[in-house]
């Protein structure tokens, strides 16, 4: 068995676990793709002409095949009662229930907690939403909203000019703690026998990840700087241009790397000079320091210096772009990315790879089991597992209540 392939069906932790998602975007679909990954049976209930960001282009183009793998899909008309009917088959049918929808959206169509779980006490059911119950419950929020007032974009970008993180953090994040709540929800619910409700929003998880910075704060008095102007605790820990006018990221992060670097770069004066003896001493004069060293490092190539960081054992990072990652020799030996199929728009049919999660159980990657589905692709499939015959199929169909 390769690295990128999932391990047994028998050692998925989740296997035998029933997941009903009624999610959309990133952040629900995340929730979902982590406990699939994990060998859970994760269904994906679509709208009935299809999930939204099957068909996003530019920065949306890979939702869709990213985040819904390892799940069947089956689509509904929840405004129709057949169609809800079945959504509420399939809840009754779960161990979770995942929703990412607007507040009181679930309660119209019997699908809320409160609904699903008179008819089972086990069900644990994962609410993702932008803002936890309180003032801001109400308001409609996507990443970059909580980025702008959750302190990240102030962070990331340049002072008066905040900019979000290159990539949907929250949503990401926010889908994982969601997930892991509903896991500790699982092992108490072998305890007690008894589900409970689970929610994880948006706006909390961007606290918490700028949370170091509110107890810089808290600690220090001085309001944290954005990471482009901060006070920074090292003296060599930045981006150099260097020959040919590449990139690169180059670090010495204590005292003993600081004399590693020095001898790599045969940069003795720098190392015998007391004034730059300790960090603290290079911290205060980091400007000059800086600039002394751009002027040096330009006599190398990035893969120089790659290569003299790695004999050494220093902190060093190419700048890669994303498409450049599909030909990082450590992912490919690691099987970090896997063969997926690509479900919609002009390249359906074709495969391209996907990141896996980043982390192995019993020495293996969690792999794909299922391709990213088409839309309905599980629908015939799902029903039948609920009782329905083939002219009750056949019926919903005629109807559209179910694609």
């Amino acid at each position: 068995m390769t690295a990128s392939q999932p391990p047994a069906s028998s050692r998925l932790p989740l296997a035998g676990l029933r997941v009903v998602e009624f999610t959309h975007m990133v952040m629900g679909p995340t929730c979902g793709l982590v406990l699939a990954d994990l060998g859970a049976d994760v269904i994906k209930v679509e709208p009935i002409d299809g999930d939204r960001t099957r068909h996003l282009l530019g920065a949306g183009s890979g939702f869709f095949p990213m985040f819904n793998r390892n799940k069947k899909s089956i689509a509904l008309d929840l405004r129709q009662p057949a169609g809800a009917e079945v959504a509420r088959r399939l809840a009754a049918s779960a161990d979770v229930v995942a929703e990412n929808f607007r507040p009181g959206t679930m309660k119209k169509y019997g699908l809320d907690y409160a609904a699903l779980s008179q008819a089972n006490e086990r069900l644990i059911y994962v609410s993702l939403k932008g803002f936890l119950p309180g003032p801001y419950e109400h308001r409609t929020a996507l990443d970059e909203v909580v980025q702008m007032m959750g302190g990240l974009a102030y962070m990331t970008g340049r002072p008066g000019d905040p900019l979000r993180a290159g990539t949907s953090v929250n949503d990401i994040m926010g889908g994982m703690f969601g997930a892991i709540g509903a896991l500790g929800a699982l092992i108490q619910r072998g305890i007690t026998g008894r589900g409970q409700e689970v929610q994880s929003a948006l706006f909390e998880n961007n606290v918490f990840l700028v949370g170091q910075h509110m107890l810089q704060y808290a600690v220090t008095g001085k309001p944290a700087a954005p990471l482009p102007a901060r006070d920074n605790p090292w003296a060599v820990y930045d981006v150099f241009t260097v020959k040919d006018g590449e990139q690169i990221f180059l670090a010495a992060v204590s005292d003993a790397q600081w004399v590693s670097f020095c001898d790599a770069l045969g940069f003795a004066d720098l190392r015998a000079d007391p004034a730059l003896a300790t960090n603290n001493q290079r911290v205060q004069v980091r400007p000059a320091l800086l600039a002394q060293l751009r002027e040096r490092l330009v006599r190398w190539s990035a893969a120089e210096l790659a290569a003299i960081f790695e004999r050494a054992g220093l902190p060093f990072a190419p700048i890669a772009r994303p498409e450049e990652l599909f030909d990082d020799p450590h992912l490919q030996a690691t099987g970090g990315l896997a063969e997926v199929r690509l479900p919609d728009g002009e390249r359906a049919g074709q495969t391209a790879r996907a990141a896996l999660f980043p982390f192995t159980m019993d020495g293996q990657r969690l792999g794909v089991r299922l391709q990213p589905p088409a839309m309905g692709e599980h629908t015939r499939e799902l029903l039948a597992t609920l009782g329905y015959t083939a002219a009750e199929v056949a019926a919903l169909q005629a109807s559209a209540a179910v694609a």
